[in-house]
C-alpha cells in the first residue's frame, strides 16, 4: 500500500509545501515490532515479540526473518545494529537476556542474563560501535543500568552510579526502545513515566547523573514519557501521554532548549499518544504512536497529522535519510519526504 500525503503548512512568516509518501514494505509476520535500528539507507534491523528478528539490506524492500535458537518465545523490545552482520538485542521481562550476532542473525550469543524476578529492561543506545548502555525499570527504587565497552560482548551492572531514587510507581517504558538517547561525547538521557516523569541525564558515559523534572502527562502506570530524542546537546523533544487513551493529546509532547533541564509545551501539539519521536533535520521532526503519525517543520513547535496508521516505533538512518516505521502484525512502512 502506498499513501501520498500532501501537507500545506501555514505560519505567520512562510508557507511550506510538503508531500509525504508512506509505503508498506513488510506485513503479515506474527510479531509486534518495537525495536528498530536503521544503520544506513540500505541496512535496517527490527525486533519484536515471538522471538522475531528482521533484517533488510536493500533499504527495506525485502526482509529476512529469523528467531534466535532457544529464545523463540521472547519479546525483543530493542535492537542496536552496527552493519549488516553485527547487532545486539534485548528482551523485556524476566529472565532478561542480551544477545549478539556477528553473522547477520544466523546465530546469536548470549552476553547477559538476569534471573531476578523484578528485572525488566526497557531500552538500549550506543555512543559508538563499542560503548553502549541499557536501562531498565527500578529495583528497590533504583534504575537498572548496564554498560558495555566492547560492542555488547560483555555487560557491567552500574546501577549504583545513578544515586537518585525513583518515586514509587515511576519506571521506564519499553514501547519502542527509545526512552533512552545517546549523543557523542558521553551524553545520555533517560525518560521515565508512571506516577512521576523525569529525565535522567549524564554527560560522562553514565559515570554520574542529574535528574530533571519532566512535566509531561503522568500520574498513573499508563502515562508518562515514552520516547525522547535530541538533535544536539541542547535541543530535544519528549513524547508520550496515556496509551489507554491514545487519541487524547493533553500535554503529551514537550520541548527543551537547555539539554533537558527545563521543558515547555509547543504551540500546536501532536494528535494523540506517541511512543516514538525523531529529529530528521534541525527543523523537521516526526512522532508516531498507535493513533497515527505527525510531522513538525519548525523544530517541534507546531505538529500536523499525516497518517492514522498505527505504529509503535519510528527511526531514521544513522548515516542516511531512510525513515522506517513499524507496529503490530509485522507491519513496516517507509516514509519518504518529497
Amino acid at each position: 500500500m502506498r499513501i501520498l500525503l500532501y501537507l500545506l503548512l501555514l505560519t505567520p512568516f512562510a508557507v511550506f509545501s510538503q508531500t509525504y509518501e508512506l509505503s508498506t514494505v513488510s506485513t503479515g509476520t506474527n510479531t509486534s515490532i518495537r525495536g528498530m535500528s536503521v544503520v544506513s539507507d540500505s541496512i535496517a534491523w527490527v525486533s519484536g515479540s515471538n522471538g522475531f528478528i528482521g533484517r533488510s539490506i536493500d533499504g527495506g524492500k525485502e526482509w529476512t526473518w529469523t528467531k534466535p535458537k532457544g529464545y523463540e518465545k521472547l519479546d525483543f523490545r530493542d535492537i542496536e545494529a552496527f552493519d549488516k552482520n553485527h547487532a545486539v538485542i534485548v528482551n523485556a521481562g524476566s529472565p532478561a537476556y542480551v544477545l549478539r550476532t556477528e553473522d547477520g542473525g544466523k546465530s546469536w550469543t548470549e552476553t547477559y542474563k538476569n534471573l531476578d524476578s523484578a528485572i525488566f529492561l526497557d531500552g538500549m543506545s550506543f555512543w559508538d560501535k563499542k560503548h553502549g548502555i541499557i536501562f531498565g525499570d527500578p529495583i528497590q527504587n533504583h534504575l537498572q543500568l548496564l554498560i558495555t565497552d566492547d560492542g555488547g560482548c560483555n555487560w557491567k551492572d552500574v546501577s549504583s552510579r545513578l544515586e537518585q531514587t525513583l518515586a514509587t510507581g515511576e519506571a521506564g517504558f519499553a514501547a519502542s526502545g527509545t526512552g533512552i538517547k545517546t549523543l557523542p561525547g558521553g551524553k545520555v538521557w533517560i525518560a521515565t513515566g508512571g506516577t512521576k516523569s523525569n529525565i535522567y541525564a549524564s554527560d560522562n558515559y553514565g559515570l554520574s547523573w542529574k535528574r530533571y523534572d519532566c512535566p509531561i502527562l503522568h500520574g498513573k502506570s499508563t502515562t508518562g514519557a515514552f520516547s525522547v530524542d535530541f538533535y544536539n546537546e541542547n535541543q530535544g523533544i519528549v513524547v508520550g501521554g496515556d496509551y489507554e487513551k491514545d487519541k487524547e493529546n493533553t500535554n503529551n509532547v514537550l520541548l527543551t532548549s537547555d539539554g533537558g533541564k527545563s521543558w515547555s509545551k509547543p504551540s500546536r501539539p501532536v494528535f494523540g499518544f506517541r511512543s516514538g519521536v525523531i529529529w530528521y533535520d534541525d527543523k523537521t521532526c516526526f512522532a508516531t504512536g498507535t493513533s497515527g503519525t505527525d510531522v513538525s517543520r519548525d523544530g517541534g513547535m507546531n505538529w500536523y497529522h499525516i497518517s492514522e496508521e498505527s505504529f509503535n516505533v519510528i527511526q531514521k538512518a544513522k548515516g542516511g535519510k531512510l525513515i522506517l516505521l513499524a507496529g503490530g502484525k509485522g507491519l513496516i512502512y517507509s516514509l519518504k519526504i518529497k
